[in-house]
């Protein structure tokens, strides 16, 4: 399994589907299976039963996961690839369009 680009927080940009355009931060990683939640994003209604979380349950509107190959990051206001180098003795993740370093 390769190294995972996208990480919890990082801005991204949706390229492809029925979301395509939008911008949102990452809530969420699921390295396992591939896929990440973003916020605003692949908007899904779920009915929910009461719980002590949410004492009326009903209809709720919540965000689900999608394809993390289908998000791209955004960096400076622009998508752009990320890539890994060594910086010193430590990897880094950089934006492949400007090269600077993300983290």
């Amino acid at each position: 399994m390769s190294t995972f680009k996208i990480k919890k927080g990082d801005t991204v940009k949706v390229i492809t589907g029925k979301d395509k355009d939008k911008e949102g931060k990452v809530i969420s990683v699921d390295r396992k299976n591939n896929r990440v939640v973003v916020e605003g994003v692949n908007m899904i209604t779920k009915h929910e039963k009461p719980s002590a979380a949410n004492q009326n349950g009903g209809i709720v509107k919540k965000e689900a996961a999608i394809d993390a190959s289908n998000v791209m990051y955004v960096h400076k206001g622009k998508a752009t690839r990320i890539g890994f180098k060594m910086e010193k003795d430590k990897k880094v993740r950089y934006a492949k369009s400007t090269g600077d370093i993300i983290d």
